[in-house]
């Protein structure tokens, strides 16, 4: 199978020398990404419906590029398709949720322009890295209950357009190393059930709205080294917070006697001060728990 014809290399179709080449069932990776020059430039156009015949698939680069349209769907019926990367492209419209349903271990769909939700069924997805990242995604984080062996190790959700709480069910990512979703207008209060993210690295709140004291079991976590929580409307954090590795910025809250906070005025009204945020009903907290606690609470809400 010849690709000429559906991408384009600057204003002209793609020249002889730069013709791609697949035979059906043999392929196994493709790139076509903007090399390291700045007089390169960049492939547009539409992914072809033709690759969906490409059974051998299984990681696809189409990064750094100037594709757009609507998320090319035919790349969720690619049967052995593992990696996709579709970073720095002016893609627009909804992420479909059947993309969540293939095995993937990779989804890179940073810095692009998708808008509407996050599906609610990214938490089942076998990816151990999800990258959302700069788009304009709005809505709530999905609360998934029935999660069993998630492998998710990096989420990151940074500079978009999500509002609500971090839901508790967050506890359930066992293995996430890095834990990203500044930049956004998240509220309320940050749930204990980080605290059951043992092997978490890097824990990135800043730029919110969060509020209320930062919980002592989240930066008591051994593997934290760095945990940034800067302009939010925090009001406290145990000394615990102070023992980070590689750092702990609190810059930006309402933390009375500490420097580098905001105006007084700023903190006289809370943001999302009436927001319910779900608690998980059990002291002291036991993260082996939270599954049950969580499906309890599920089934007995109208």
């Amino acid at each position: 199978m010849q690709l000429t014809k559906p991408f384009k290399h600057g204003n002209q179709p793609l020249q002889k020398t730069h013709q791609v080449f697949l035979r059906h069932g043999l392929v196994q990776m493709f790139v076509l990404t903007k090399e390291y020059s700045v007089l390169v430039p960049l492939f547009f156009g539409s992914i072809p419906d033709s690759f969906k015949t490409l059974n051998s698939l299984q990681e696809l680069d189409l990064s750094n590029n100037r594709f757009s349209g609507s998320f090319p769907k035919v790349t969720t019926f690619i049967p052995n398709l593992v990696y996709l990367d579709l970073r720095f492209n002016d893609f627009t419209g909804s992420i479909p949720e059947n993309l969540f349903n293939k095995q993937l271990d990779a989804i890179l769909l940073n810095n692009n322009q998708f808008t509407g939700e996050i599906p609610s069924n990214l938490a089942y997805s076998s990816a151990s890295l999800i990258n959302l990242a700069n788009n304009k995604l709005s809505g709530e984080i999905p609360t998934s209950y029935d999660l069993t062996g998630s492998k998710l190790k990096e989420v990151l959700f940074l500079n978009n357009q999500l509002t609500g709480c971090i839901p508790e069910s967050i506890g359930l990512f066992s293995e996430i190393e890095v834990f990203d979703v500044s930049f956004n207008s998240l509220m309320g209060h940050v749930p204990e059930t980080l605290s059951c993210l043992s092997e978490i690295e890097v824990l990135n709140l800043a730029h919110n709205k969060f509020s209320g004291d930062l919980p002592d079991l989240v930066c008591s976590l051994k593997n934290l080294i760095n945990l940034t929580v800067a302009f939010n409307f925090f009001s406290g954090f145990s000394s615990e917070c102070s023992r980070v590795s590689s750092g702990f910025d609190f810059t930006g809250n309402c933390i009375p006697g500490k420097g580098y906070q905001r105006p007084e005025t700023d903190c006289s009204v809370i943001p999302g001060g009436s927001l319910s945020c779900l608690r998980i009903p059990a002291q002291p907290l036991t993260c082996a728990a939270i599954s049950v606690g969580l499906k309890v609470i599920a089934s007995s809400s109208p």
